[in-house]
């Protein structure tokens, strides 16, 4: 596929995990809508793996992340959970297996290209987390979301409460931990949990051309703009200026910057080749 775009199917290592490519965009759709797309390790993984695969695929500029039916991900599998199944191991071991597939948020939020979380429906516990992860998250006028960890007797994973202690401060991620409250669309665009909230009719698209208008952007500038955003969470301003110097150094050395200038001057929208 080259950047103008014809759309590539591209093949999983598990059917819970659709992927599409078309016009510098990866659609990455949670698939198993018969239980809100809850969460499975093969699931995970082939996530894990699809965020390395398009990290790196020179023909992807956007990630979006999805969830097929009428859900985006409904976190952990509670009736699996209720049915009485437990992993085996002993408590070290069980601890190390969820911190490995726990590294999924890790690759959402680190990885070099900007991930959408497209929230059609609810996102709940780990899914919350996976939304949150995401760089930006456009919600549909239905989406609803929760922390949902305290209904369920247990105390939060996939790195929720960190994400939601940055979006919204730390006194009210704990209310939203301490009460699993349910936020209807409206409460989600008050707290700045969705960039933005669009009808569902729309979701979609709005979705999409958003991420095409990223995909289609200075792609190296874009890396390094993430990583920017990344160390200004960390806090210290002194990291911070030592990145955007070497970032800004980099970024004026590409053709991007180059052709941009250009473009400038000649009054026209610049042609972006992600290098």
């Amino acid at each position: 596929m080259d950047r103008a775009g014809t759309e590539r199917g591209d093949a999983c290592m598990s059917e819970e995990l659709l992927i599409r490519v078309e016009q510098g965009v990866a659609v990455l759709t949670m698939n198993r809508p018969d239980a809100l797309n809850a969460l499975t390790p093969g699931m995970g993984q082939a996530m894990q793996d699809a965020m390395l695969r398009y990290g790196a695929d020179p023909e992807v500029g956007c990630i979006v992340l999805t969830g097929a039916g009428r859900a985006f991900c409904a976190g952990g599998d509670v009736k699996a959970m209720a049915s009485g199944a437990k992993n085996v191991g002993t408590f070290e071991e069980k601890a190390d297996n969820l911190r490995s597939r726990m590294n999924l948020v890790r690759l959402i939020h680190e990885g070099p290209k900007p991930v959408i979380a497209m929230v059609n429906g609810v996102a709940a516990g780990a899914g919350l987390s996976l939304a949150l992860a995401c760089d930006l998250r456009v919600a549909g006028a239905s989406a609803r979301m929760t922390t949902a960890f305290a209904k369920v007797g247990l105390s939060g994973d996939f790195g929720g409460t960190w994400f939601l202690n940055r979006l919204v401060g730390p006194a009210r991620a704990r209310e939203l931990y301490f009460t699993a409250e349910m936020l209807d669309a409206a409460r989600i665009e008050a707290l700045g949990l969705a960039n933005r909230v669009v009808p569902d009719e729309a979701l979609e698209a709005e979705t999409l051309a958003l991420a095409r208008r990223i995909a289609a952007g200075p792609r190296v500038a874009l890396r390094y703009m993430k990583q920017n955003a990344r160390i200004a969470e960390q806090g210290r301003l002194a990291d911070l200026l030592d990145a955007e110097a070497l970032h800004m150094t980099r970024c004026r050395d590409t053709e991007d910057h180059r052709e941009a200038a250009k473009a400038f001057v000649e009054k026209r929208a610049p042609v972006f080749r992600g290098r």
